[in-house]
């Protein structure tokens, strides 16, 4: 059958795709614009599947967060090049991601969160909405690290220089606080909520090294151990979060102090930077 122009716009707009690639669909499937749509994401997907060993170094991390809210996550969304990380629907759907896993207390891996409905196109999966998404692009997508959280949960994304995301778990009504804190973790990169948190050898190694500089400096024995405690708190200030100098006080007072004087307690922080895939990448914490 013929298609005519306007069956080949109205396609284009639900698509995004170029007229050409609609014209062809339509002819292909006798100007029906559900079978056309469902044909250009097959021939999509022939494409990402010789595209997909591309390497997909840039992305950004999708969030869902909100300290009234049943759980919070982050996902991380990689693409081929800079540009796209900041393109809007790329961020919409980065976003969409970690809402449906929020959502989803049961889903464990990309392929059954991409089976999901969008949260921002329903009726549609979020699969069908990344092989559209390629369409447009031509860019291959891949889900990278994605965590879940029980409860209220604030978070930040970082996208200029190092791309980093956050997730912090806390208890709370001040959004704009844990976002705050958040940030400061993306800045200062803790190792831990707590000292406890610390990895046991780490904090035994540094106590050694504290102990024996004070021996070495002549420092009678009966008083090093004091000493050495006063001194592990400079090491505490550096690693751990809530001994850290909160980054937007005017004053010396700690990330503790400030959760505390604006009602949040802190549980539990994941900060990741973008490809990092190591132990080192994925720092969490619980009080």
């Amino acid at each position: 059958m013929a298609v005519t122009a306007a069956a080949v716009k109205e396609l284009r707009e639900k698509t995004g795709l170029p007229m050409m690639d609609c014209k062809k669909a339509l002819t292909e499937c006798d100007g029906d614009q559900d079978a056309a749509v469902q044909w250009l994401r097959e021939r999509g997907a022939e494409v990402f599947e010789k595209r997909a060993g591309r390497a997909t170094s840039f992305g950004r991390f999708g969030l869902y967060v909100g300290l009234d809210k049943d759980a919070g996550a982050m996902v991380e969304l990689k693409c081929e090049s800079a540009p796209v990380t900041i393109n809007e629907e790329f961020i919409q759907y980065a976003n969409d991601l970690a809402e449906a896993l929020a959502q989803n207390a049961d889903v464990s891996d990309a392929d059954s969160l991409l089976a999901l409905d969008s949260p921002s196109q329903p009726g549609t999966t979020l699969g069908d909405v990344k092989n559209d998404l390629f369409n447009r692009t031509r860019e291959v997508f891949n889900i990278g690290r994605m965590i879940r959280l029980e409860g209220g949960c604030g978070g930040y994304s970082h996208n200029a220089g190092t791309v980093s995301g956050v997730l912090l778990a806390a208890d709370g009504s001040d959004d704009e606080a844990a976002r705050g804190i958040s940030q400061h973790i993306a800045a200062m990169r803790p190792a831990g909520l707590t000292p406890e948190d610390l990895p046991a050898d780490i904090v035994d190694n540094e106590r050694t090294i504290l102990r024996e500089a004070a021996l070495a400096e002549g420092k009678p024995e009966n008083i090093v151990d004091k000493m050495v405690e006063g001194r592990m708190r400079n090491f505490f200030a550096e690693q751990v979060l809530t001994y850290q100098k909160y980054v937007k006080a005017e004053n010396k007072e700690t990330v503790g102090d400030y959760a505390d004087s604006v009602g949040l307690t802190l549980k539990q922080f994941v900060h990741w930077e973008l490809g990092d895939d190591s132990e080192e990448g994925d720092q969490a914490a619980e009080e």
